[in-house]
């Protein structure tokens, strides 16, 4: 009769192929359990009700001398179980309700943590709307199911059982006849069970489709503009709307039909009871207050009842949402720590490349990127790799923080493989610029901070004059506590790129990785900011990643890539007397600087 949680959530966990969800219940099987208690104690006490009812009007019937006094009593006590099984229902409410989104928390939390294991590649693949759509709106829906779900869930069977034992100890046969119309309510439930999980997996899927969208096309909105496009994208975005009511309506459709023939059912059950037990009380086998306490039972069932078409479409709701977040949870990250992650000493920097060969994923072996790279460079020194748009110098910038692995040969850091290394202790050791630069919505200042928190306010100063930023610090209306805006919108490409340096060198790493970091700014600026990084550079492992001479003509030794391989290597002096590929582009940017000069 009675349905208890873990009972209630291994049905839950089994159907839905979900067994995570056991260690989020788990955490608050206590709350559960007092919850469960506490709809029990309720429950019993919304049982008791109708008896004293029915032993009220029987003693009125009877034309009992006390019948007044058992009036009395019975009012009395419907009174009391009525303000006590408030309260308790009060607190069995709040523990599942404060549960489920305890669980909602606590799950958000995972899952966005998870993410942040995820390798870039995995980023590559996905939307980002579809992301946040899972980030937010599933696990709401998950929320759902484990809070007002599951009280739903206990309750029905508990009140189904309770109800039904009782009237069967008052009459057997009004009991089966009352009985008669449900069948077909089960029927009905299971066959609209699979088309309401259906139509909510498609109406989740439109939801992310919208989201991706409208994140998009936000962040797009000045290309948007530029290209007179916005009347294009409001129809798109139309259209997806379209889609997403379409089949919001479809389940809206199917939650209609179950609720009324719920209804309708449960009204059948008191139609029997009144004629056939209106004939019972006729013939005097059952007395009056036994038919009104028997109909008061079946309109405490009518809620359950009516719950569990609501039921069904919150679990499938749930359901449906878990495994979207199941695809996401199941994601084994590519790039993890080994069982035991070697314990290097303090970094100093002395990165080689051996045999180096990469291709992204999913891509077959001739399309690889790289190509059986060699490289050395000792501690403390500088690697320029200069090489035309596609040859594969921001591949290579990338395999030493680790954010891809390599598919051939091996990358090492101090002569341990970065693969070996512990993750936290490799990339905390490395300053990395992207190529694309990327700045969070918040000041100037707290843009540099997010590489190291204790960077004190004199430092946040120094590396904005490194970083060439100081004379455009005077423009800005709140000077360091300017707000950047939306990846650094209010900010021009080249103090995007230039705030980005800054607060890679504002880590103190040992290894410096610039890729392409000086592209967007002029010569001059590029000339200033070069000077100053001579001085950051020194006892620094610099890799300068550029398709400018001039950025990378000082560094210790250059490497020329074409269509992934190293075509010449040497000093700045030797690959121009060389006469080769280098000394080619050199030529050509030089006289191109001259004419710009003229």
């Amino acid at each position: 009769m009675i349905c208890t949680v873990p009972a209630a959530i291994a049905i839950v966990a089994r159907s839905a192929r979900v067994k995570r969800l056991w260690q989020y219940v788990l955490r608050y099987k206590l709350r559960y359990l007092i919850g469960t208690a506490c709809l029990i104690a309720t429950a019993s006490m919304v049982m008791a009700i109708p008896y004293f009812t029915r032993v009220a009007i029987d003693a009125i019937r009877g034309g009992d001398t006390d019948a007044v006094a058992v009036v009395m009593r019975c009012t009395v006590a419907i009174i009391s179980l009525a303000l006590v099984q408030a309260l308790v229902r009060t607190v069995s409410r709040t523990l599942i309700f404060n549960t489920g989104r305890d669980i909602e928390y606590a799950l958000r939390n995972d899952l966005f943590r998870h993410l942040e294991t995820l390798p870039q590649a995995y980023y590559q693949r996905q939307r980002t709307g579809d992301l946040m759509s899972r980030l937010v709106n599933d696990i709401g829906a998950v929320r759902l199911m484990l809070g007002p779900g599951i009280l739903t869930f206990i309750n029905t069977p508990v009140y189904c059982g309770y109800a039904f034992t009782l009237m069967m100890f008052m009459d057997v046969r009004l009991t089966l006849a009352a009985m008669v119309p449900f069948p077909i309510l089960l029927w009905v439930v299971k066959r609209y069970s699979r088309a309401m999980m259906e139509a909510t997996m498609r109406t989740q899927e439109r939801l992310a489709d919208m989201s991706s969208f409208v994140q998009e096309h936000i962040s797009g909105i000045h290309v948007v503009k530029a290209y007179v496009r916005e009347q294009a994208r409001a129809e798109t975005f139309r259209t997806l709307n379209e889609q997403f009511k379409h089949e919001s309506m479809e389940v809206a459709k199917l939650r209609g039909r179950i609720f009324p023939f719920i209804r309708i059912v449960s009204s059948l059950g008191i139609l029997v009871v009144l004629y056939y037990g209106g004939t019972l009380v006729v013939r005097g086998t059952l007395t009056l207050g036994q038919l009104v306490a028997f109909i008061a039972y079946l309109h405490i069932l009518a809620w359950p009842i009516m719950a569990l078409g609501w039921m069904i479409s919150i679990y499938q709701r749930g359901r449906a949402a878990l495994i979207r977040l199941d695809e996401i949870l199941d994601t084994v990250p590519t790039i993890r720590n080994r069982p035991e992650p070697a314990l290097a000493d303090p970094m100093t920097g002395h990165i080689v490349f051996e045999g180096v060969e990469f291709g992204y994923p999913g891509s077959d072996e001739t399309d690889s990127v790289l190509r059986r790279i060699d490289l050395e460079v000792p501690a403390g020194s500088s690697l320029g790799v200069i090489g035309q748009t596609g040859s594969g110098k921001s591949t290579l910038a990338m395999l030493v923080p680790r954010l891809f692995d390599v598919t051939g040969g091996r990358v090492t850091v101090d002569g341990v493989d970065v693969r070996d290394w512990d993750l936290s202790r490799l990339r905390s050791g490395i300053g990395f610029v992207p190529q694309d630069p990327f700045l969070f919505s918040r000041s100037i200042g707290r843009n540099i901070e997010f590489a190291r928190p204790d960077v004190t306010q004199e430092e946040v100063m120094r590396m904005i004059e490194m970083a060439g930023l100081d004379s455009d610090l005077a423009e800005f209306p709140h000077g360091v506590e300017t707000q950047v805006g939306e990846r650094g919108v209010t900010l021009s490409g080249g103090q995007k790129q230039r705030l980005t340096l800054a607060r890679a060198v504002a880590r103190d790493p040992r290894i410096l990785v610039l890729d392409d970091a000086l592209s967007s700014v002029d010569a001059a600026t590029e000339k200033r900011i070069l000077d100053e990084l001579e001085s950051v550079m020194q006892d620094r492992t610099t890799i300068i990643i550029s398709h400018r001479v001039a950025s990378v003509r000082l560094a210790d030794q250059i490497a020329v890539v074409d269509e992934g391989r190293i075509i010449e290597s040497g000093t700045h002096a030797e690959l121009v007397a060389q006469g080769g590929t280098y000394a080619d582009l050199h030529a050509r940017q030089r006289l191109s600087e001259e004419l710009e000069a003229m």
